[in-house]
């Protein structure tokens, strides 16, 4: 099996996630939805920590999380070890969020974001490689102290 890429969002996320997946289709990554599948009233933890979660036990590679503002989402996926999760407004962000925190998470926000720019910002950022140096050192340091909170 190839690599797994993870996505889910709430209701107010989900027609872009819809969308999303549409690119997702386009790239070497099997693709993991674990919803919600439509846009009836729902809570986002659910989705934000079940995409967060196949990554932080590492049966995805990368995850995306979409709900109205991305705050919520970021929130829950940040909970889980292993995961850096980024919200990420336009290209920069998400380039800067891949080559600076080595983000394996992408937090997008629905409201805030046009169908075109959310695309632009995933294939940025699913092409974009973390950086070495000072970059790397520093998502070192992240991952020890997760380590000393999650002994």
């Amino acid at each position: 099996m190839g690599k797994t890429i993870t996505i889910g969002a709430d209701h107010g996320g989900f027609k872009l996630k819809e969308r999303i997946k549409v690119i997702l289709k386009k790239t070497k990554y099997k693709i993991e939805d674990v919803g919600t599948y439509s846009d009836e009233a729902c809570d986002y933890p659910v989705f934000g920590f079940n995409a967060a979660k196949k990554v932080s036990q590492k049966k995805a590679e990368k995850g995306i999380v979409i709900c109205k503002s991305g705050i919520g989402m970021s929130i829950i996926a940040n909970k889980l070890p292993g995961v850096r999760a980024g919200v990420c407004a336009n290209v920069a962000d998400a380039a800067s969020s891949r080559k600076h925190n080595d983000t394996n998470v992408l937090v997008l926000s629905a409201s805030k974001l046009s169908g075109k720019k959310a695309e632009e910002i995933v294939k940025t950022w699913m092409k974009t490689s973390a950086l070495k140096g000072r970059h790397a050192r520093r998502v070192k340091q992240i991952i020890a102290f997760e380590k000393q909170m999650f002994k």
